[in-house]
């Protein structure tokens, strides 16, 4: 039986160089460039992040969400998740190492599910470091909702004809192509008639409407696009692995992309319990340190209650993706979903409590790590619907019994038993 918590010596050894290098290497670049994350370099920001990504691949860190084969690391999902709770703390941290969102996702279905020719086109674009990609999905009308989506793919000789309207399509306003969802077979089920496309930025039709921003964000940031297709046409080989396949590709996507996020909420409510320990133990008011007062205390040992478990049930589905694959930890990853919203929302609550009125304002990340529990309960799907699939995928697991009388009302248990040992006992002392 294998039942480790541990890490090997050599990959713990690579996980400190990365606790290191995001401390000391990585974070001043948050004050530097705040914002500019997924803005394409100039040459101020090249000087210094060029370099530091070169240091990344000497230690053969580079991308390590692909396998070596696309030019990634091929650590699988459980290193990954150890690399990424450290990469979380910093929002700078994943584009040096190659592993933002939501290219990371991007990539995965193009290794995937792509030609030799799209990932030639596309994916080797990607893991240089130098475009940026964008996932276009949800639809104003309809959110997540593909049994909604009104964009629709038409088939004309050797192309295709693209037309809707897409919205919350983030990094638009910078990306170099992106991955569009289309009904192509409106007369069957969506799970097998939506389709994906790859599409090129400047392709004739595709318009940007609008790009928003969530609250807090520098306007310069990427942002958040209302995206129109009006009658975009694109070759035949634009499409993304077959045609009915759109809603295969998506679930795949996206359930990399949870877990994704899940990663790297590790370290933004570490960071956040770090600040509030800190601010716990320097701040002197009423006689005593904030230390020593017995709700600032509990607001600690809480946030830390909810961080440990959250953290192993990460590992935990990482853990059934590397050992019997992603289908196998299908309940996990919900579950992880789940999980990242709520713990970065009390945890970023609690750490905003302890800072006072300062934890309210630009001078610290805490309203961040609140908002950001917030919006991940809406990226990716929103988690109210996270919480019913989970269930029904749960209840697949159970069967009905007596809707009066459950199994485990005692009369029952002392008949099962009865039945059982009645012959071997006099009595059963439950009994009068």
């Amino acid at each position: 039986m294998a039942w480790d918590f541990s890490t090997e010596p050599e990959f713990q050894e690579k996980l400190d160089w990365i606790a290191a290098f995001v401390r000391e290497e990585v974070e001043p670049l948050e004050v530097l460039f705040p914002g500019c994350e997924y803005l394409p370099l100039d040459d101020q920001r090249r000087k210094i992040v060029d370099p530091l990504k070169q240091r990344v691949r000497e230690q053969g860190l580079w991308a390590p969400h692909l396998g070596p084969d696309l030019g990634g690391q091929g650590f699988g999902a459980a290193k990954l998740t150890l690399i990424n709770e450290i990469l979380g703390r910093s929002s700078w941290a994943p584009i040096v190492f190659g592993t933002q969102a939501p290219d990371t996702g991007n990539a995965e279905i193009l290794a995937r599910f792509g030609t030799q020719d799209q990932k030639d086109s596309y994916l080797a674009g990607l893991l240089s470091g130098e475009i940026f990609s964008c996932f276009s999905m949800t639809e104003p009308q309809g959110g997540a909702d593909p049994r909604v989506f009104t964009t629709k793919a038409v088939r004309d000789g050797d192309h295709w004809v693209i037309s809707g309207r897409k919205y919350f399509s983030s990094n638009a306003s910078v990306a170099s192509f992106f991955i569009v969802v289309a009904i192509t077979d409106p007369d069957v089920p969506v799970h097998r008639g939506a389709s994906t496309f790859l599409i090129p930025a400047g392709t004739p039709g595709l318009n940007i409407e609008a790009t928003h921003h969530l609250v807090g964000s520098q306007h310069h940031e990427a942002g958040h696009s209302l995206v129109r297709y009006d009658d975009v046409r694109v070759p035949a080989e634009a499409i993304l692995g077959e045609p009915g396949q759109g809603f295969l590709i998506l679930q795949n996507r996206l359930a990399g992309g949870r877990l994704h996020h899940a990663m790297r909420s590790i370290g933004v409510a570490q960071r956040a319990v770090d600040m509030m320990a800190r601010r716990a133990k320097s701040r002197f008011t009423q006689g005593s340190s904030l230390a020593d007062k017995q709700l600032v205390q509990e607001f600690i040992a809480d946030s830390y209650a909810e961080l440990i478990p959250f953290r192993l049930t990460v590992l935990h589905a990482a853990w059934l993706i590397d050992t019997a694959g992603e289908e196998a930890a299908r309940a996990e990853i919900g579950v992880c979903k789940i999980l990242a919203s709520q713990v970065l929302k009390s945890i970023g609550l609690r750490a905003i409590q302890v800072h006072g009125a300062m934890g309210l304002t630009e001078q610290l990340p805490l309203v961040n790590v609140l908002l950001g529990g917030v919006a991940l309960g809406l990226a990716d799907g929103p988690t109210e619907a996270h919480k019913v699939n989970l269930a029904r995928l749960l209840l697949k697991g159970y069967d009905a019994e007596d809707p009066e009388w459950p199994s485990e009302f005692l009369d029952n248990r002392i008949e099962a038993a009865r039945a059982k040992y009645g012959a071997l006992v006099d009595r059963i002392p439950a009994l009068p």
